[in-house]
């Protein structure tokens, strides 16, 4: 079943549910696949890495706003970014954990010969491909950092 399949059948579920904040969370996620569907130079169906992209955007706009939130001490408005976050990762493919990551890109990092930090974008450019949708790549960078500083 389609992601899109799947994101309205969980709206009905939540609907009659009365779940508020996945309902509220799923309509943002079946909007941001309908406008990245209908963009110019798109095709009617989208790929894999195109939805994953999409939500991890979404992702990416609720931390930001969370964040900005709770530094005006929103608590309210905090909470329902954050309860939207938690219901929009579950579409989302399990991320690395940072021992994964390390193991991953220690492995990587031999593999291109890779020792100092100016060759980090080399290691970025092929981890961000590879790891899409797996890892974030704020962790991937920091990580290859630690690894080479």
């Amino acid at each position: 079943m389609s992601l899109e399949n799947t994101i309205n059948q969980d709206i009905k579920t939540a609907m009659l549910a009365k779940k508020e904040a996945d309902l509220r969370a799923l309509r943002a996620v079946k909007s941001a696949l309908l406008l990245a569907k209908t963009e110019k130079g798109a095709s009617e169906n989208i790929t894999e890495e195109a939805e994953i992209k999409v939500l991890q955007k979404l992702v990416k706009q609720r931390r930001e706003s969370a964040e900005i939130y709770k530094g005006q001490n929103r608590e309210d408005l905090y909470q329902i970014e954050m309860e939207e976050i938690e219901v929009i990762e579950r579409y989302l493919p399990s991320q690395m954990t940072p021992t994964e990551l390390e193991e991953y890109l220690r492995g990587l990092m031999v593999k291109l010969n890779v020792t100092s930090i100016k060759e980090i974008g080399k290691v970025m450019g092929i981890a961000n491909k590879e790891l899409a949708g797996k890892a974030d790549g704020r962790a991937i960078s920091e990580t290859i950092k630690n690894l080479l500083g």
